[in-house]
Order: structure tokens, then C-alpha cells, then sequence
């Protein structure tokens, strides 16, 4: 969540250079420079606060339970809960004359603690042998991820070496290249490669599907790039298929009597002998996920 804040200091930062590329002499002027400057700062750490400011209140909240004299909860923990903690080596708050270690800390942050100490949480602490399934498990979103973010960069090399700031000509035209390649997607392919990189090395690596699934759109965008780039059926637009002699896009009729295209998905499904090696591999590996998952996470046995 903190990281999001890198999605403000972006726009600001490059609509500051964009103005500075295109404006006039006087816009340049070191006078209306700098307070343009300092407006940006100041700007910008407001957003960082609003984004940090539930972070911090709650590891505040933390040192307060925890860390103060008579603000402890062991009166009302039940009992049972209680007893689990003893078990697993808990602490409990109030329970305890001795403070937490992390209440000494310069930056007392609970939650770091509670990743180290009861998680092993850590730089490359889950680079083991056992560990080896639980890598397996998230090795397709690192490929797409990872491929990703080699297809971008490939792409757009000076757009990537220059972060973005620099105008480029289709922008000058007054017409932006769309799709997964254009310039809009340069910060989600940084942002999704900066938690690939995080997770793969600090996290329970098994996470890492839901992980990124639930932070970044780059998952969903890049597999329907290479769709609509490999894939021959999705090429047409209504014509007839010559291999299957069955036109790609149909239209259901609704229940208000109009028609509605066909879900592409839904089509490629349904001409699965028919698309190619990759499409399937992109497709199997999202139904596969959903359903094993559905039916392993739903009866508590081991899944991401």
C-alpha cells in the first residue's frame, strides 16, 4: 500500500517535466520555476502523508498496547485464546512486565517484528530445498510478470532509460500509442516488476499469485496482450474462420431482445483444439488456478 504513493510522485513529476518540455521562456524563468517546485514538493508530501498516515496510526496503535504501562487487553482475552498464545509463544498484551524488543527500536514498527519473528519473514529466508513446491507454485506469474516487463523494456527502451519524462513524438501529435506497449503502462510495468522482485525475495513465495493478482493490472493486461498478438482467431472481426468454417464473433440475443458479441474468452473455450500452444498455456494456467483453488483453499488444504 505504501508503494502506491510512487503513483502520485509519478504524474506529478512527469506532468512537471512535460510542462517544463513544452512551455514557453517565461514559464522557464527561475523565479515561476521554483515556485512551481516548491508547489509540486508540497503537494507530493501531502499525498505521501494521506497514503502512510493508516500505516502509521496503526503501528502507533501497536506501541500504545503494547509498549505503555496499564493499557494491557489481558482481562478481556478469554481464556481458550489466552492459552493458545502460551502454546504458540505469543505475547499478549499486558500480560508481561518485559516490553517487546521492538519497543526500544528508533522506529518501533510492529509489523516488520511480527514478519521476522513469528513469519520468518525475510531477504531470501525461503530459498530452501523443502521450499521447492511453494516456488513451482508461483513460477507462471514470475514468467508473466518477468516477460512482461522484458516485452516493455524491449519495446520501448528510451521511453524506459529516460523513466518516462521525455515527450515523445506520438505525444507531440496529440495522439498517445494505446495497448500494452504504450506509454500509459510504463508505471503499472514498474510497479508490478518492483513487487515481483520483493516477493520472489522476501515473501512466503507461495502468495505471490494473489499477491500480484490483487496489486497490479499487469497479470490480466499482458496475457490478453499475447492473445491478441499470437492468437490467429482473435485476427478476425466477424469474418469466417477458414480452419473451422465457424465465424469468431457471434451475437447471443439478450433478454431485451438485442444482440451482444460473444465473449472472446468464452469463443477461444470453445475452439480450444483450434488456438495455438500459448493460448492454451494462458488459459489452462487461469482455470486451472481457479478451480484447484476454489476446491483446495475452500476445504483448508495448502494453496496461495
Amino acid at each position: 500500500g505504501l508503494i502506491n504513493a510512487g503513483f502520485f510522485l509519478y504524474s506529478r513529476s512527469k506532468g512537471f517535466a512535460l510542462q517544463l518540455q513544452v512551455g514557453s521562456a517565461s514559464v522557464r524563468k527561475l523565479p515561476l520555476m521554483w515556485k512551481q517546485v516548491l508547489s509540486l514538493a508540497s503537494s507530493a508530501a501531502l499525498m505521501c502523508a494521506g497514503i502512510s498516515l493508516p500505516f502509521a496510526l496503526f503501528q502507533y496503535y501497536a506501541y500504545v498496547r503494547f509498549c505503555s504501562p496499564g493499557t494491557g487487553l489481558g482481562q478481556t482475552v478469554p481464556e481458550p485464546l489466552l492459552q493458545l498464545a502460551r502454546d504458540k509463544g505469543y505475547r499478549v498484551a499486558g500480560m508481561d512486565g518485559a516490553k517487546p524488543p521492538w519497543c526500544s527500536q528508533r522506529f518501533p514498527v510492529v509489523y516488520s517484528y511480527i514478519q521476522d519473528t513469528y513469519w520468518n519473514v525475510g531477504f531470501l529466508r525461503y530459498f530452501e530445498l523443502r521450499q521447492l513446491p511453494n516456488f513451482l507454485l508461483a513460477l507462471p506469474v514470475t514468467l508473466l510478470v518477468s516477460w512482461a516487463a522484458w516485452t516493455y523494456v524491449s519495446t520501448n527502451p528510451r521511453h524506459c532509460l529516460t523513466l518516462g519524462l521525455e515527450r515523445s513524438k506520438s505525444e507531440e501529435k496529440g495522439k498517445p500509442r494505446d495497448g500494452f506497449c504504450g506509454p500509459a503502462a510504463f508505471v503499472y510495468v514498474v510497479h508490478a516488476t518492483a513487487l515481483l522482485a520483493f516477493g520472489f525475495s522476501c515473501m512466503h513465495v507461495q502468495v505471490l499469485t494473489r499477491f500480484l493478482g490483487s496489486s497490479s493490472p499487469i497479470l490480466y493486461w499482458f496475457p490478453a496482450h499475447l492473445l491478441q498478438e499470437h492468437e490467429p482467431l482473435l485476427w478476425s472481426t466477424g469474418t469466417d474462420n477458414p480452419t473451422s468454417a465457424k465465424p469468431l464473433l457471434r451475437t447471443s440475443p439478450s433478454s431485451c431482445g438485442k444482440g451482444t458479441p460473444d465473449n472472446l474468452v468464452v469463443r477461444l473455450l470453445l475452439n480450444w483444439r483450434l488456438i495455438t500452444p500459448l493460448s492454451k498455456s494462458i488459459l489452462g494456467f487461469f482455470l486451472c488456478y481457479w478451480l484447484l483453488g476454489l476446491i483446495l483453499h475452500c476445504n483448508f488444504f495448502p494453496w496461495t
